[in-house]
């Protein structure tokens, strides 16, 4: 085959590659013909390389969405919290609720402390291990669950909000107790918790 046939070719395959949305695969396409007089591989194990390359980035890209959808206030994970800052956290106690095992055994977790010791650094890089997990998660503040669930009972869609925010396998609300709440908007928060 010529050269020229050859670019042709490869040109083809790499816009097929790009219409069919294998961004990823078609990215490592042209390292892999760039090194394939180094270290040759089989059809199969180039085959297997580029779908694997384009699985991790499809695989991160839904990670980042579920991040972003989840709305946490900044990304932070356990490996970023300081345990030495704040010794009288277990942090073996941490790492069990990074492993989410109390999702599967539907239980709740609730962190008391006074400002600024790091409750909602260690809410939100749980959450963040739940989007990696593939688990449905949310954050929000007290304040503003409160005021989206009375709103939605003025409107008369509280069932509807109630459910929404119910079918989060994580639902992180941050702030509780911070500023007070009418009997209305408390009533509404119980029943969402209820459920």
């Amino acid at each position: 085959m010529k050269w020229s046939e050859k670019m042709a070719n490869y040109q083809a395959l790499y816009t097929n590659l790009r219409q069919l949305k294998l961004d990823r695969f078609a990215e490592h396409l042209g390292y892999l013909l760039d090194h394939q007089d180094e270290a040759p591989k089989s059809l199969s194990d180039a085959l297997f390389e580029l779908t694997t390359a384009e699985l991790k980035y499809r695989e991160q890209k839904k990670i980042n969405l579920r991040i972003k959808l989840a709305r946490f206030p900044y990304e932070k994970t356990l490996a970023d919290f300081d345990f030495s800052y704040q010794p009288g956290i277990n942090q073996g106690i941490i790492e069990d609720l990074g492993s989410l095992r109390f999702t599967q055994e539907n239980q709740n977790v609730l962190f008391i402390g006074t400002s600024g010791v790091g409750k909602t650094h260690l809410a939100t890089a749980i959450g963040i291990e739940g989007c990696k997990q593939g688990i449905s998660t949310q954050f929000i503040r007290c304040s503003d669950l409160i005021n989206k669930l009375q709103t939605a009972q003025v409107q008369g869609r509280s069932e509807e909000v109630l459910r929404r925010y119910a079918r989060f396998q994580i639902l992180i609300i941050d702030e509780i107790g911070y500023l007070p709440i009418e009997s209305v908007g408390a009533k509404l928060f119980f029943q969402l918790i209820e459920r």
